[in-house]
């Protein structure tokens, strides 16, 4: 196999891994940060922003999955892809938890509000 398709099994790992917040956090109805959220992947956007987002990476993952030949790429090919699962999910698990706090607190100011 030649160098990019390498390239493309890493990042169809990537855009797989980035498929589940958004489709699991768009089905239940919450809000989740997206790249279209104010500020850009801080912000909440729309549960249905978010389901059309999942669906974009899901296209573009299954894309580079078939362009890399992860299924035909033997064992370096499938390393490499979750390779790109595990570096996306680790690197997202970090950033969450850091914006988590955040929305989480500006929703209780928001709420509180309303009892004052």
């Amino acid at each position: 196999m030649s160098w990019y398709n390498y390239f493309f099994c890493f990042f169809a790992g990537m855009f797989l891994a980035n498929v589940v917040p958004h489709f699991v956090h768009g089905i239940s109805g919450d809000p989740f940060p997206t790249p279209f959220a104010h500020p850009p992947g801080k912000g909440l956007s729309s549960p249905t922003t978010n389901v059309v987002w999942a669906l974009v990476n899901l296209i573009v993952g299954y894309v580079f999955l078939r362009v890399g030949r992860v299924s035909s790429g033997g064992n370096l090919a499938l390393a490499v892809f979750f390779v790109g699962i595990a570096a996306l999910s680790t690197w997202l698990s970090v950033l969450f938890a850091k914006i988590k706090p955040a929305n989480r607190s500006r929703k209780t100011t928001h709420a509180n509000s309303f009892l004052v």
